[in-house]
């Protein structure tokens, strides 16, 4: 597993250098305007083939030397090197280098290609040999790999013989030495040692530990600012073009500024900033002091492509390094991040958009505005009457009407709070275990028959299994008894999923009435409701039909507050009172 980037990977490819030929050989040039390619390779792993040691003879400038004599000596016209270093030797596309030489035989500017050995041309012996055997002959090149004497030029040579099990052996050690350092990068992330090598936009290297990161302090308070307006309802594209109207340099401009390595190149527009570089640092969880390893993975030596790992096989280790974001704003933003809401074509926002619920269908209140509606026209409607008004009623309110009831009932949680804590926490705990215990006995009575069920379907999975292969079981229902078991475990493993979820948040009460209290207190100050704090408090509002019976239009809104549910206001300070 890996966390950032390939392990081979660690230096930029060298350009293609041309060695003009010494005068004594200019004859040479006469014979043939063709060049002689000398390829060199070097990766991490190749420096260290002799006992787990250094090994000098691998090395670029050795390499380069011993080309060069042996083209000279061989009298090989117009020598010009192609160099990767640091790069692997399994693949072929990813190598600037081979690929600017293949480019040149291709264009039949080649006569000759020489490397060191074998294994500097590759290590994958099926392409290595599709090169040496086909590619290279097709353009007519003739090809040498000097320590293992081999050479194209004479096919019946004992050493070409065994050139293909030279190949092998060279793909054996690459994928031996892969193994070995995928068992050390487990056993440094399951104890918690840190895989990345970049340190986050955020962070700098502590100077007196290189594996420790301090916070950065003027990068910290744009991370900060970050996950401060997505709270407020703003999107990564939002917030990208706000910090390119400030000015504010981006990670890669501010890193270069600051003299650090960053491996992206210099930006055109040192102030413009992606959305997707502002997505990226809304969801990565080390911004709350964790380290977080096994968040990518590779499925081989030969595909390097780096594939997101689920939740459940990452590694996080709580309280590694200094935070900048609290966990509690972490988890309040990626819950936001999932409750994401179309923006209207005038650009017009509105900090409800997003948390409103039709109380009927449950689903959401499109905010409605046009370029010439005063602030007191816009509404919110129920998406599902919009698109069908005969599945729905016509949910409708008006946004500065649903703006002063919500506030109005936050200002009295906020008084109730304050004044009867103790009260509100006693009768809030007794409210929610009430609601909660027949709800998590139910949800544990589920979990132990899911769970049951799943261990059926293993045996179940072996039985059929052993009825095929035994015959008494033909393929065709085989595949289809297979899928179905198939399916029904996917699902049943999502729901445990879900349900150890909801017994975890009922199971942890009394932390979330804590939580909740420490957010009205930080939030009692106000003197109007700002997107920040609805955010904070409010987890979703329902807003019921309007109800015309009395000749007067009423609506009632059902506010759910972020982890403790509905408050009864009321009944508090009625039973406060009595």
């Amino acid at each position: 597993m890996s966390n950032d980037a390939s392990l081979d990977i660690n230096q930029k490819s060298n350009p293609v250098q041309t060695v003009a030929p010494p005068k004594e050989d200019n004859n040479m040039l006469r014979a043939t305007d063709k060049i002689t390619a000398l390829y060199c390779r070097l990766s991490v792993e190749d420096t260290k083939e002799k006992g787990g040691k250094d090994d000098p003879s691998n090395s670029i400038q050795h390499q380069q030397i011993m080309l060069m004599e042996y083209a000279k000596s061989q009298h090989f016209p117009n020598p010009t090197y192609f160099i990767d270093d640091g790069y692997s030797g399994v693949e072929f596309n990813n190598r600037p280098g081979f690929q600017r030489m293949l480019a040149e035989i291709e264009a039949g500017h080649v006569e000759v290609v020489i490397t060191k050995d074998l294994s500097r041309l590759g290590r994958n012996s099926s392409l290595t040999g599709l090169y040496i055997n086909y590619t290279f002959p097709q353009y007519g090149v003739r090809y040498i790999a000097i320590n293992d004497h081999f050479d194209t030029i004479d096919p019946n040579s004992t050493d070409n013989d065994i050139a293909g099990i030279k190949n092998w052996f060279n793909e054996f050690f690459a994928k031996d030495t892969s193994r070995k350092i995928r068992a050390v990068n487990k056993a440094k992330g399951e104890r918690g040692e840190r895989l990345t090598t970049n340190i986050p936009y955020g962070y700098k290297r502590n100077p007196d530990d290189p594996k420790a990161w301090i916070v950065d302090e003027e990068a910290a308070q744009v991370v900060k600012r970050i996950f401060a307006l997505c709270m407020e309802g703003k999107g990564p594209s939002q917030i990208a073009a706000l910090l390119e109207k400030e000015m504010v340099l981006n990670p890669t401009a501010y890193k270069q500024r600051e003299g650090r390595k960053t491996p992206h190149q210099a930006p055109e527009n040192e102030y413009r900033w992606h959305e997707s570089t502002v997505a990226y640092i809304l969801e990565y969880m080390e911004y709350t002091g964790c380290t977080v390893n096994f968040k990518t993975y590779t499925n081989s030596i030969w595909d390097k492509k780096q594939r997101e790992n689920p939740m459940e096989n990452r590694k996080i280790f709580y309280n590694t390094h200094p935070a900048i974001i609290s966990l509690e704003v972490f988890d309040k933003v990626q819950e936001i991040r999932q409750q994401r809401h179309r923006r209207t074509a005038t650009g017009k926002s509105n900090m409800f958009s997003g948390l409103v619920f039709c109380n009927d269908c449950k689903q959401k209140l499109y905010y409605s505005t046009t370029s010439y509606f005063e602030k007191r026209q816009d509404f919110f409607i129920c998406s599902t009457h919009r698109a069908n008004k005969d599945k729905c009623s016509g949910h409708y309110i008006r946004a500065v009407v649903l703006e002063q009831i919500v506030w109005k009932h936050i200002q009295e949680v906020v008084s109730v709070v304050t004044r009867y804590e103790a009260y509100f926490r006693s009768e809030m705990e007794q409210k929610l275990r009430m609601q909660s215990e027949e709800s998590l006995r139910l949800s544990q009575k589920r979990l132990a028959q899911a769970e049951k069920r799943i261990g059926e379907l293993d045996r179940l999975f072996i039985r059929i299994y052993e009825d095929n292969v035994a015959g008494r079981l033909d393929d065709e229902h085989f595949a289809m008894m297979s899928k179905n078991y198939t399916e029904e475990q996917k699902d049943l493993k999502a729901e445990v999923k879900g349900l150890q979820q909801q017994i975890h948040e009922q199971e942890q009460q009394a932390e979330n009435i804590e939580q909740f209290v420490q957010r009205v207190k930080r939030n009692s100050t106000l003197t109007e409701l700002t997107p920040y704090a609805l955010r904070e408090l409010v987890k979703a509002v329902y807003v019921d039909a309007p109800d015309k019976s009395s000749g007067k239009r009423r609506q009632k809104v059902h506010i759910e507050y972020d982890l403790v549910g509905y408050i009864p206001v009321d009944e508090l300070l009625k039973a406060e009172q009595a």
